[in-house]
């Protein structure tokens, strides 16, 4: 593998899908070679726009192609766990879109798999490859803040109610706190970890998913997170760090910046702006699945599979406090 191309297989079909593949065309030694869906039309289609030498009608053609070396799983979240297990079942390495699943156990589930066949498996939480978060982690890494004393994000893009839309089906595992609080979620444990105590509010539709979700999470050590998230209306998105000496800004986007300012006490703030995005943004942690599985590695320090269920299992507590379950929980 470290001679070759790696060789892309793409589950699942929609926009998230498009968008993830455009980048692999852009990125030397990724080879897309396959497509897998539900249906042989839609895969046919999706072969035919970007020129993939194979097209499969089922998750499990996929799964079984051995010259797929890793699979980009694109589903809705509610199907994370059944099309990434197929893969790594059929021997594929697994880079699966955020959240990981919908709820801890699923991830458990997915991750035992992996450990059963000794394959690499991470979760497309794009934000941690992201070159403006990871020089803020190195900022405060080497103490231009001082200590992390509190993380302030959110998330919040309004979506018109359209009937049989996955976002606010419980089915589909819907609402605002899975599509879009993942994110200020993951952005809170990446600073301060997985929080000692958890507070959260929200306003639940008819179906029974959350429209908007406020959280507060605690640590013992004093710190704070205040997470906020929203189908109801559109935000900023943007997010502070602060510490005992000052704070880090993300005016908007934090989940994929392009910008920071950095509030230093007794000096004039320091703008820090992103280089120029090659395609939809996505390259950066299609790079780390190639140069992980190049050095034989089953997992990204990264992105770890240990932070990825600390998330979920952060999610499971809010879902528990506001009263969301999925059908089947």
């Amino acid at each position: 593998m470290p001679d070759r191309s790696i060789r892309w297989g793409i589950l699942a079909t929609g926009p998230m899908a498009a968008a993830f593949t455009e980048d692999l065309l852009t990125i030397p030694g990724a080879d897309v070679v396959a497509v897998g869906s539900r249906s042989q039309e839609a895969a046919r289609n999706f072969a035919d726009r970007f020129a993939i030498p194979r097209a499969y009608g089922s998750w499990r053609q996929l799964a079984n192609d051995p010259d797929v070396d890793v699979v980009y799983v694109a589903t809705p979240h509610a199907h994370h766990l059944a099309a990434t297990t197929a893969c790594l079942e059929g021997g594929r390495a697994v880079l699966c879109e955020k959240p990981f699943a919908l709820n801890r156990a699923e991830a458990l589930s997915m991750l035992a798999a992996a450990e059963r066949h000794s394959l690499f498996l991470m979760e497309g939480m794009w934000t941690y490859l992201n070159p403006l978060v990871r020089r803020a982690q190195d900022m405060i890494g080497n103490g231009l803040i001082g200590d992390v004393t509190s993380v302030h994000a959110d998330f919040s893009s309004q979506a018109p109610a359209i009937a049989g839309s996955r976002l606010r089906d419980p089915a589909a595992g819907g609402g605002a706190l899975l599509d879009l609080g993942t994110y200020p979620v993951s952005f809170a444990h990446l600073f301060l970890g997985p929080p000692d105590h958890v507070s959260a509010w929200a306003h639940l539709n008819d179906a029974g998913v959350d429209e908007s979700t406020g959280m507060v999470l605690g640590y013992d050590n004093g710190s704070v997170a205040v997470l906020s998230c929203s189908l109801a209306f559109s935000s900023t998105t943007r997010a502070v760090v602060h510490g005992t000496e000052g704070r880090i800004e993300f005016p908007a986007d934090f989940y994929n910046p392009r910008g920071l300012v950095l509030h230093r006490d007794g000096r004039e703030p320091q703008v820090v702006e992103a280089e120029p995005q090659v395609g939809n943004g996505y390259g950066h942690q299609a790079r780390e699945v190639m140069r992980c599985l190049r050095e034989k590695r089953t997992e990204s320090a990264l992105v770890p599979l240990k932070g990825s269920l600390d998330v979920m299992g952060t999610l499971d507590r809010v879902r528990e406090l506001v009263g969301v379950r999925y059908p089947g929980e």
